[in-house]
């Protein structure tokens, strides 16, 4: 399938097995965006199916796949869209099964938007977790970055490095000047499922106390209360606490690694971001299959 050059390219150090879920498992709640009730499935899938969400509320139980190309921009949030069919904020979802590595999964659910639970992924994780996670018969490839790509957005910016390690490492420098209420912080890992699970899974969405008055005007958010998530004023987190002095930053990098998840691919390099979000992580996964597109059209003819 793969000369050798590829081999080393697409199977950096020793190439692992792809993973799915053993047994469905529930998770149910309402969405932090518009309050529905959901109850979602995560449900086994076979080799190379990758990740598919699954309209259960709908005729014909439309599908949508996890993939960059099926993205539609919206704020604050990352959705999928095919045909008339949405799935919303599936940022968290898709951050718990990329940082557990679990490659093929259906998620079945009942609403547009994903359940909000405490505004992290540790909830999904830990359902996952629950499920048991099996290897499969198929190897998972990667696609390591051979040289740098950098994306910017007036004075945002994320770029992937080449890296010499076998996992890719995260770098978010949080900085949004000196009259916000939310402090400059840098924080920095390197990704195994260990320490995604311990350090990023449990770092909660956060905004500003006038950004979530404004979106209730709008009818935004009516059903979350303060301690669903981070709302911070210039006292700090309003009725609730930090569970990190930094966990903004490592909330940035949970929705960087489940936004990079939409490659369908795992990516290793280094990352680093200033100020970066959904938008920016987006165009960095459509650059960096830009650049390897080679490699799915060897895919695709083999």
């Amino acid at each position: 399938m793969f000369q050798d050059g590829n081999l080393r390219r697409f199977y950096p150090g020793l190439p692992r097995r792809q993973r799915t879920i053993a047994r469905p498992v529930v998770v149910e709640g309402y969405g932090l965006w518009w309050g529905q009730d959901v109850r979602v499935e995560f449900r086994p899938a076979p080799p190379n199916q990758g990740i598919v969400f699954v309209r259960r509320d709908l005729p014909g139980f439309p599908r949508i796949p996890a993939r960059i190309e099926y993205r539609v921009e919206s704020p604050r949030r990352t959705c999928l869209q095919r045909g008339d069919v949405r799935v919303e904020m599936i940022e968290h979802v898709m951050a718990a099964l990329a940082g557990l590595e679990i490659d093929n999964c259906e998620i079945w659910t009942t609403a547009a938007e994903m359940p909000g639970l405490d505004g992290s992924s540790a909830p999904l994780v830990a359902a996952l977790q629950k499920a048991g996670i099996v290897e499969q018969n198929a190897l998972q490839p990667s696609l390591r970055i051979e040289r740098a790509v950098r994306v910017t957005e007036g004075d945002q910016w994320l770029e992937v490095r080449p890296t010499t390690s076998e996992r890719s490492v995260f770098v978010y420098h949080l900085d949004y000047g000196p009259s916000s209420p939310i402090q400059p912080q840098v924080f920095g890992f390197t990704f195994t499922s260990n320490a995604f699970t311990c350090q990023i899974s449990d770092a909660r969405t956060f905004l500003l106390r006038s950004e979530a008055e404004s979106l209730r005007q709008k009818g935004i958010g009516r059903r979350t209360s303060f301690r669903d998530l981070l709302v911070l004023d210039q006292h700090g987190p309003v009725d609730n606490c930090f569970r990190y002095p930094d966990e903004c930053a490592r909330h940035k990098i949970l929705d960087m690694i489940g936004d990079l998840a939409l490659a369908g691919i795992p990516i290793v390099g280094h990352f680093v971001a200033y100020r970066s979000g959904h938008r920016l992580n987006a165009k960095l996964t459509e650059m960096v299959l830009a650049e390897h597109r080679a490699f799915f059209a060897e895919r695709k003819c083999a």
